[in-house]
């Protein structure tokens, strides 16, 4: 699944020419954070799901996968958010589900942004038959229907865990980002700083780690905020196919769980609901909140 980034980030001022002090520059940014609707918005509504992923299971003394608590019972004080039609306690799944679609976000995000990284780095400080070279075979991979690569695999492994499942997304939802990383680095490698730490007799990687990086800081974090949510979004959606995990419970698990019993038919919203919701809540908190980090970190967007 490719998502395109909210915008475009301004490159910032050359390394060391009219460059703020960097404590006056985290001073700025944290200022304007503050006063950034969008970001607090989306920061409040994501940080509040991680919260409820990492201290919920610890809360719960429901399993989420035992039976026996009642089928198909509506929310109650036993049972803040009802059971299921098995008799499986809906919370109990719900804060289990967060706990595993952040995991499978964060790891197939790291997966992508360290293929996009090294792919876009190095095509775009390289040039010539390297960047034609991984040029070709970003969009050759850019090209191929993903979901349909994605669904293939999926349906031929027999055991199915949250780290197959996030590898064969991160392998798979990387180009945009080197797309996107290899352009800044192009537009970066012809400034007078990368020029002078050329001729210093710097090497590639340490002009890229040193130099090209740290001005792209912003950028980057842009990149992995946005293939965090695109992560939560195709494991939810394979799970919702039956293609998730065989062995833990997620919030696409639960959905298809529900859509197999008929839950929408028999009205027990409270089972389809809650998952729904929290995919829709901690995706668009991420977006929300990339587009508040857009305004923050480029100053031609700032509100006053």
């Amino acid at each position: 699944m490719t998502i395109e980034p909210v915008a475009q980030l301004e490159l910032q001022e050359d390394a060391g020419v009219g460059a703020s002090p960097p404590i006056r520059r985290k001073a700025e940014w944290l200022y304007f954070a503050l006063r950034n609707v969008k970001f607090l918005i989306g920061f409040s509504i994501v940080g509040l799901a991680l919260v409820i992923a990492l201290v919920g299971p610890l809360l719960v003394d429901a399993d989420p996968f035992e039976f026996g608590y009642g089928t198909g019972l509506p929310p109650s004080r036993e049972h803040l958010l009802g059971t299921t039609a098995p008799g499986q306690d809906v919370l109990a799944q719900l804060v289990y589900g967060l706990r595993a679609s952040f995991a499978v976000g964060a790891m197939s995000a790291a997966v992508a942004f360290l293929i996009a990284t090294a792919v876009g780095f190095t095509a775009g400080y390289r040039g010539g038959v390297v960047d034609e070279v991984l040029s070709m075979l970003t969009n050759v991979v850019l090209v191929i229907p993903t979901l349909a690569v994605l669904i293939i695999v999926a349906a031929y492994l027999s055991v199915r865990g949250l780290v197959s499942e996030a590898l064969l997304i991160g392998v798979t939802s990387w180009p945009w980002a080197a797309r996107a990383i290899r352009a800044q680095t192009f537009s970066l490698s012809s400034r007078e700083f990368v020029s002078l730490a050329r001729l210093s007799g710097s090497r590639g990687r340490h002009v890229i780690v040193r130099e090209i990086a740290p001005n792209m800081a912003s950028y980057l974090f842009l990149v992995f905020i946005l293939l965090f949510g695109g992560s939560i979004l195709t494991a939810a959606f394979l799970d919702f196919l039956g293609l998730g995990p065989t062995n833990a419970m997620s919030l696409g698990v639960m959905m298809n769980n529900a859509t197999v019993s008929s839950a929408l038919p028999l009205g027990m919203w409270w089972w389809f609901g809650p998952p729904g919701i929290a995919i829709v809540a901690v995706v668009g908190g991420l977006y929300v909140m990339n587009v508040g980090l857009d305004e923050i970190f480029n100053p031609r967007l700032r509100e006053l």
